[in-house]
């Protein structure tokens, strides 16, 4: 999944030379919370509602210019990076939103909001769906559950897995299309893994 498919392409901008005041406002009527600087087609900044906020309670603020308060070299996304990446470094810098390149041009933003939206659609969350968390064998492999869902009639949204590093184990959350998951229980076991939830 790349960040392109993802991104809000209708971006507002605003130019260096705009006063504090008219970003404020432009924010506000927008309902955004990251507004890039622009400047000859190239982004040169960025401005956010966090780091306008420490220059509200100054005497100077009618006279601050864009670019006397900027972000100026602000944490920034290729169009062609995965959602993945994006995760991570909005997670790693604590930022709200990317500004998405291509080379310097300015073609996008990808907000946290963004994200969520897209791994609640590779994880299909909003389809009507079942769950099965299970602990596989010791000489198990996922795929040999994926081929006994299958094999039992069942089909696959999505996988996710979580590690106890206590216990040394790894659940597996596997997500599929609503259904009657009786037989595909009764198969798991059978072949000897471990069922610890259901959710239907």
């Amino acid at each position: 999944m790349k960040v392109k498919n993802w991104m809000a392409k209708d971006v507002v901008t605003i130019d260096p030379d705009a006063k504090l005041q008219e970003a404020i406002e432009l924010m506000h009527n927008n309902s955004i919370r990251h507004l890039p600087v622009v400047e000859n087609s190239k982004m040169v900044g960025l401005v956010t509602e966090s780091n306008l906020r420490q220059y509200l309670v100054s005497e100077i603020v009618d006279d601050l210019l864009l670019r006397d308060v900027m972000i100026m070299n602000p944490i920034t996304i290729d169009q062609n990076a995965s959602i993945d990446l994006a995760a991570k470094l909005i997670y790693n810098y604590k930022i709200g939103g990317l500004p998405v390149l291509d080379k310097r041009k300015l073609v996008g933003i990808l907000t946290i909001s963004d994200i969520l939206h897209a791994f609640i659609e590779l994880f299909g969350l909003l389809q009507e769906s079942s769950r099965i968390d299970l602990l596989l064998k010791e000489s198990g492999s996922l795929d040999d559950i994926i081929r006994l869902i299958r094999k039992s009639g069942g089909n696959v949204i999505s996988v996710g897995v979580e590690t106890q590093a206590a216990r040394k184990k790894k659940i597996y959350y596997i997500r599929l299309e609503r259904q009657d998951l009786s037989s595909i229980i009764k198969a798991i076991e059978e072949q000897g893994h471990k069922i610890v939830s259901v959710l239907e």
